[in-house]
C-alpha cells in the first residue's frame, strides 16, 4: 500500500541492506533522513536515486552510539519534514570471532554501534514518533542457530531484541508498532567480509531455498511492517532467512 506524505528515517542508509529499505520505503512515498557513517558519496548517490522516485532527502552523518548523532538526526526529521512516521535501525557492524579468542575491544564496538545505538534510536523515536508510527530494528537470524564465532555479534542483536519487546509494551496505548526483522545470510559487503568462498557457499546452501538472501528480500518486509498492512503485527521477531533457522 503506497502512503503519501509521511517521512522515515533509516540508519546505516549508504549501503547494503540500509540502501534498499531507503529505496523501498522511497517507492511507497517516504521521504527519507538518510543517516550514514563515513561514505558521504555513498550517501549522496542513495540520495539522487530517491530524488529519480520523487521523494525528497536529508543527509546526516556519524556513529548513532553518539547521543548528538541521534539528535541531530530526529532534528533534521522535524526540520526538513516537520513529522517522522517510521524510524529504521539498521546500523550495525559484525566482527566474527570464538568467544574465547575475541577481543574486548571488538566485542565493546559491537556493543555500542549494535546495542547502544538502538537503546538512543528508539528512546528518541518514542518521544517523537507520531501515531500510526513504527519502529524497525534490524537483528539477524544467527541468533536461532547460535553458530560459533558470532557470540558478541549474537549478544549484541539479542539486546535488540529484547528492547523491541520493552518498547512495544512501554508504547502501549499509542498505537506505534515496534518489531525486529532478522534476516538470514544476505548478501552483502557486511557479510561477504572476512569470509572464505568456501564459507559463503557453505551457508548459501544452508537454508531449503539454497541461495543467499537479497537485500530486497529484507527491505520487502521492512516496508510491510512501515506501511497500513502491517499495522497489527507487534512486538515480534521476523526471521526472513529462507528457511535458514
Amino acid at each position: 500500500m503506497s502512503v503519501e506524505s509521511k517521512s522515515a528515517m533509516v540508519t546505516g542508509a549508504s549501503k547494503g541492506i540500509g540502501r534498499d529499505i531507503a529505496l523501498a520505503l522511497a517507492r511507497d512515498g517516504f521521504d527519507i533522513v538518510l543517516g550514514f557513517g563515513r561514505d558521504r558519496a555513498a550517501a549522496q548517490a542513495v540520495a539522487e536515486e530517491i530524488a529519480a522516485l520523487g521523494r525528497k532527502t536529508v543527509l546526516v552523518a556519524g556513529d548513532v552510539a553518539s547521543p548528538e548523532v541521534v539528535t541531530n538526526l530526529f532534528s533534521a526529521a522535524q526540520r526538513t519534514f516537520g513529522r517522522l512516521d517510521t524510524v529504521v535501525i539498521n546500523a550495525g557492524i559484525m566482527r566474527m570471532a570464538p568467544i574465547t579468542r575475541a577481543s574486548l575491544a571488538d566485542f565493546d564496538a559491537m556493543m555500542s554501534v549494535n546495542a547502544r545505538s538502538a537503546f538512543l534510536m528508539m528512546a528518541a523515536a518514542g518521544e517523537q514518533l507520531r501515531s500510526g508510527g513504527s519502529i524497525i530494528a534490524l537483528s539477524s537470524s544467527v541468533i536461532a542457530k547460535s553458530m560459533p564465532g558470532y557470540g558478541p555479534y549474537i549478544a549484541s542483536k539479542l539486546a535488540v531484541e529484547g528492547l523491541v519487546k520493552v518498547m512495544a509494551n512501554e508504547l502501549r496505548g499509542r498505537d506505534i508498532t515496534v518489531n525486529a526483522v532478522a534476516p538470514g545470510p544476505t548478501a552483502t559487503e557486511l557479510f561477504l567480509h572476512g569470509k572464505s568462498q568456501q564459507q559463503i557457499d557453505a551457508l548459501a546452501q544452508a537454508a531449503p531455498l539454497e541461495r543467499l538472501g537479497l537485500p530486497q528480500d529484507i527491505s520487502a518486509v521492512v516496508a510491510f511492517l512501515a506501511g497500513g498492512q502491517g499495522r497489527w503485527i507487534n512486538a515480534q521477531t521476523i526471521r526472513v532467512n529462507g528457511g535458514f533457522a
